[in-house]
This record gives structure tokens, sequence and C-alpha cells, in this order.
């Protein structure tokens, strides 16, 4: 793509705040969902990382590492019936990371890659007000920024 330092200098002027690269259209699964529902909409989503809401409300976040953790271990002596149990009834609430950190649209970019980086967050969720989900930043969105960022340089 081959641009000028001076013109990925100012792109990376007009990329400072976490609303310039969060996504606003945010899958989510609901604070009543069973554990089954998380993963299921994982797989068929791709997302690594899906925020719990009560009402549009941020309760929580839940990953594939959070599903795989409550997994009963493939070499445990349970029946099939057994294993799909556990995933029909486990609440995701149980699973999930309860109040996690979250930023506004407004932070700063460089802000939330610090703790993402810091924490090693996969995903940050974007709030306004009392908890509302208005967007989500992943660590995926911040490989595309840097990608972008050195097809510019």
């Amino acid at each position: 793509m081959g641009g000028t330092r001076a013109e990925a200098e100012l792109m990376a002027k007009k990329l400072e705040l976490v609303k310039d690269i969060m996504t606003s259209s945010v899958t989510t699964v609901d604070h009543e969902a069973r554990l089954l529902d998380a993963a299921l909409l994982m797989r068929s989503s791709g997302f690594r990382h899906v925020p719990v809401v009560d009402n549009g409300r941020l309760v929580g976040i839940i990953s594939d590492r959070d599903v795989k953790g409550a997994s009963p271990s493939l070499f445990a002596e349970i029946s099939q019936e057994e294993y799909n149990r556990i995933f029909e009834t486990t609440p995701v609430v149980k699973v999930m990371t309860k109040d996690p950190q979250t930023v506004t649209p407004d932070a700063a970019l460089k802000d939330v890659v610090a703790m993402m980086q810091e924490n090693k967050f996969g995903a940050v969720p974007i709030v306004e007000g009392d908890n509302k989900l208005v967007g989500i930043v992943t660590s995926n969105d911040m490989l595309v920024l840097l990608r972008t960022l050195l097809e510019q340089s």
C-alpha cells in the first residue's frame, strides 16, 4: 500500500480513541443463558469473547478459555449424557468473569492497549452510563489496526 511515514502518523493521530476502532455491533449472550448457549454461539460466530448482558447492561464476559475450563476433562469417566448435561444445566453466570474491566468510548486507545497488554486481556467491553454495553475492542481489532498502520508506512 506504500504511503508515506507522514500519512501513517496522520492516520495514527486520527485513531486516538477507543470509539475509533471498537466494534459497535456486539454479539452478546443473556445472563440467564446456559454454558451450552455460550459455547454454541462462540462456535457459530468465531468469537472468542462474548459479553454477558442483562437488559443491555454488561454483567460479565465469557471467553473460550472459560468454556474450556468449565468443561469436564475428556479423560473423566463420565458418560456422554452427563457431559452434555453439564453444558445444558450450567448457568453462564457461574463461568463468566463478573464485573470485567471496562472503558468508555472516549478512552485513549493507548491506555486500552496498555491495559490489554499488562493484564493479558483478549477483549475489553466498552460501556457508557449505567454499564450499558456499546461496543467491544479485541486483540484482533488491535492487530487489524497494527496491520493498517504497517501497510501505511
